[in-house]
């Protein structure tokens, strides 16, 4: 009589929508985070030690020395979610094990949040929403009274043309933005000329001209503020910044020195640096009305979540039936 083969362990480092652990559960042995804390590396550790499989998240840092003490049947580090920066793909690589992400499935949902991003800011609803309810509108409408900024006719710099900033691209111009963008390498012509998009390859260049700007390229080495000091003063004063990609990306500290100085107008971030935390310089401008600050929720959709999660299941299966995993991440591709 022959065996049963041995399910795969798989190790969930965060709660997932409860389709997609349910279905974890029948396809693998699997190990899941019912209290949704993020795990210590002490934890990570232990957890690498003994998984086939690793299913983390953007909140779980895995370097090189958290890989040297990866387990020998660890093969697969399947990542819930689009970015890889937080794991270091070269030391896994070197050590055997595959890493995989989740492309595509988040893009219309971050591509919707940037763009609301822009209208909160630009129309300053985030600070009319509180005035109500802060009980606030005592003296009703006037003229003169919560004035922002029209976006129609306003040039948009999208800094990073990948999936993200081309559906970016396409909400932004139903809104009578002219598109203006800035990538590692060009599109290709006709996605161009669909977006009647504008090509800088001096990223300087671009920003000098642009109204409003939008980071939606990943965070690696070579896009470590990438927004420095020196970039965000080459705005013009009334630009709006945006960001819903990586906070790495931009110097925070430039960014919330310049709109306290009145040098750059406002801003949208929906990540940070250090997050969770968040600069109390940031919160003050929040607070003023100067930038609107929201937790991460780029891709927080139901959709987007489920989506996502059987992504990392299809990777997890077809690497475990012997086949290339359709999302493997190559560091060409960093």
């Amino acid at each position: 009589m022959s065996s049963l083969k041995r399910k795969p362990l798989v190790v969930v480092t965060r709660r997932l929508p409860d389709a997609v652990e349910t279905r974890m559960r029948e396809l693998f042995d699997t190990r899941l985070n019912h209290d949704d804390a993020p795990l210590s590396q002490e934890a990570l550790a232990a957890a690498i030690r003994e998984a086939d499989v690793l299913v983390p998240t953007v909140t779980d840092e895995i370097g090189a020395g958290l890989l040297a003490q990866a387990g020998p049947n660890l093969r697969l580090i399947a990542n819930f979610g689009n970015g890889v920066d937080h794991i270091d793909v070269a030391a896994a690589l070197e050590r055997g094990i595959t890493v995989t992400n989740t492309p595509g499935v988040l893009t219309e949902d971050t591509a919707d949040m940037t763009m609301a991003l822009i209208l909160a800011v630009a129309r300053r609803i985030a600070e009319g929403a509180r005035i109500i309810p802060d009980d606030d509108w005592t003296t009703g409408w006037s003229p003169t009274w919560m004035l922002g900024r029209r976006i129609t006719g306003k040039r948009l710099g999208i800094v990073g043309m990948g999936r993200i900033g081309q559906a970016l691209a396409r909400r932004a111009r139903a809104f009578g933005l002219s598109i203006h963008y800035h990538n590692r390498r060009r599109v290709p012509t006709h996605i161009e000329e669909s977006l009647d998009a504008t090509y800088w390859e001096s990223l300087d260049q671009m920003l000098a001209r642009v109204d409003i700007v939008s980071v939606n390229c990943p965070h690696t080495p070579a896009t470590y503020h990438l927004l420095s000091a020196r970039r965000l003063k080459l705005l013009k004063p009334e630009a709006i910044v945006v960001n819903t990609a990586r906070g790495e990306v931009i110097d925070e500290n430039a960014l919330a020195r310049l709109i306290e100085g009145g040098e750059i107008s406002a801003a949208g971030l929906d990540v940070f640096e250090q997050e969770p935390a968040v600069s109390p310089r940031l919160v003050r401008l929040a607070r003023t009305g100067k930038v609107v600050l929201l937790p991460h929720m780029g891709s927080a959709t139901h959709e987007s979540r489920t989506d996502m999660g059987e992504k990392v299941i299809i990777n997890i299966k077809t690497f475990m039936d012997g086949h290339r995993p359709p999302d493997r991440i190559l560091p060409s591709m960093l």
